[in-house]
């Protein structure tokens, strides 16, 4: 058998060729095979297929709750199995025989099933989901608990909304101001007169009090007790069962389904008390939104979704496929932040007709930065630790030959770096690292923003995981692996061409007033 799959504890010692790991790296076994590229070739392969199973499963009732169900790779990694059992299906008809390690329990029991796949034990299923069991009804119950506060310290600001209003409905992002600076939309609220501003559920109370109003407060304090009975409860069946028992787990372990369906609550009270003529938002295709669209349409809420920002590879959840009413679930039109946002709205089935250009409220004029051959490389580290980790490995490796880093930790994840010879600390993000040689990125918009600033641009490509790349569709950048990043920075000959015009737009005030309307 060409693939023989067992678990880190059931290593044979011989009769394989080639071996690795799926969604995890193994030290102790020399090589591997080389599994970064091959991953997301496969990620894009699968994802009509995540699609059609995101529709179906989006069908029963508690589907509303996941995030499996809206196809986002950056916010489920149900796509990612998808993309591994591809490659191990791949493999499976090679000649070589191959070993996969696979310490998964679930993943392990889908990979069992593929033929060419040879599989010793599978690792204990039992345990695990014991204690993902536990762990879920405990976030749950915090989530209850903060829920009903919420809803009472809010809900006198909620009787002084007036109805038909026009409203912004955003999240409290540290940048909002009370003066109505907004994150997501600038100086809309200015530029429109009118134009209040409701907090998403995510906002603390107290900081929504500073920044407009909670939506907390037209949440019921009854309803926030059944919280703790809010999951994802698939029914499972077919070639792909424990895989969605796999993602219906770990989801079930957190507060993100409680909260999912606190904010659904709330907004759909929201409307139904205020009926405002408009809702906007920063629209990215959740669950929640997909549930606000709906709950408007029936009220007789206009909605306007804006694509505020890049879309990345793994958003997949922008696309309509994943929606088991199609268009209906889409917003009555979407403000687009440039070009590029709208051609891969376009290309991921978005109606043209719902589509305009807004431009970008959030992102400023980037300037060129200073290039030198000889400079160091800035090297941003992203949110996800374990593609963070390797980051700095492949760093440590290009040392040995010669590069000089400067490493910037993610401000809200850091992994611990400490500095040591040839891997220096940034003084500051990008704009402050001085004249560089290049950038390497995995995951973070500083990628985008040295493409938009001119300077060379290296996309890291982990491991045995993904990580989004928000880079334009249809923009030729070089790769790096964990193995070659030293050869691509030789590569590097200038700085390349600043292409901002293809991302962001200017803002077009007309064009929003025209859809916003004035003071109702």
């Amino acid at each position: 058998m060409p693939i023989l799959l067992r678990h880190t504890g059931d290593i044979p010692e011989s009769g394989w060729d080639d071996w690795f790991a799926v969604a995890a790296c193994v030290s102790g076994l020399p090589g591997g095979k080389q599994t970064a590229g091959a991953l997301a070739q496969a990620y894009d392969a699968i994802l009509p297929e995540w699609w059609r199973l995101a529709a179906v499963l989006g069908q029963e009732p508690s589907a509303i709750l996941s995030h499996a169900c809206t196809a986002g790779g950056n916010v489920s990694d149900l796509g990612l199995m998808l993309a591994w059992s591809r490659l191990v299906g791949c493999w499976a008809g090679g000649s070589d025989s191959i070993l996969c390690l696979c310490d998964d329990p679930w993943m392990f029991r889908h990979l069992s099933a593929l033929p060419g796949v040879q599989a010793g034990k599978p690792p204990p299923l039992a345990g695990p989901e014991f204690r993902l069991k536990v762990r879920g009804w405990l976030a749950r119950v915090r989530v209850a608990v903060r829920m009903m506060w919420s809803a009472w310290r809010g809900r006198r600001a909620s009787r002084a909304v007036p109805r038909g209003i026009r409203t912004m409905l955003v999240y409290g992002h540290p940048a909002s101001r009370p003066d109505g600076f907004d994150a997501y939309f600038g100086d809309l609220a200015s530029t429109i007169p009118g134009l209040g501003r409701i907090l998403h559920v995510d906002c603390p109370p107290v900081r929504a009090a500073k920044l407009g109003v909670a939506l907390h407060g037209w949440g019921s304090v009854a309803a926030a007790l059944t919280l703790v009975f809010r999951r994802w409860r698939p029914r499972v069946s077919g070639s792909l069962s424990w895989l969605v028992r796999r993602a219906a787990a770990l989801e079930g372990a957190t507060g993100t389904p409680a909260m999912i369906a606190w904010q659904i609550h709330c907004q759909q009270r929201f409307l139904a008390a205020v009926r405002p003529a408009l809702v906007a938002w920063p629209w990215e295709n959740h669950a929640w939104e997909r549930a606000l669209v709906r709950a408007a349409r029936i009220v007789g809420t206009a909605t306007l979704g804006y694509q505020h920002a890049t879309i990345g590879t793994l958003e997949t959840n922008y696309a309509v496929h994943s929606l088991p009413d199609g268009p209906a679930a889409l917003p009555d039109c979407i403000a687009c932040a440039g070009p590029a946002g709208r051609d891969r709205l376009l290309a991921w089935g978005i109606p043209a007709e719902r589509l305009w250009l807004g431009g970008a409220w959030r992102f400023p004029t980037i300037s060129p930065l200073p290039w030198n051959a000889d400079g160091p490389v800035f090297l941003p580290l992203p949110a996800q630790a374990e593609v963070a980790r390797q980051m700095l490995a492949a760093a440590r490796m290009a040392v040995e030959q010669g590069w000089r880093f400067l490493v910037r930790e993610h401000p809200l994840a850091p992994v611990g770096f400490r500095p040591a010879p040839g891997l220096g600390l940034s003084p500051g993000p990008l704009a402050q690292a001085g004249p560089l040689h290049a950038v390497v990125f995995a995951g973070s918009s500083v990628g985008l923003e040295a493409v938009l600033s001119g300077l060379p641009v290296i996309r890291f490509l982990p491991m045995g995981v993904l990580a989004n790349d928000v880079l334009p569709q249809g923009t030729e950048m070089p790769v790096a692996t964990i193995t070659d990043l030293s050869n691509r920075l030789a590569e590097v000959s200038g700085p390349s061409a600043a292409m901002a015009s293809t991302v962001f737009a200017p803002i077009d005030v007309d064009a929003w007033r025209r859809h916003i309307g004035g003071t109702p």
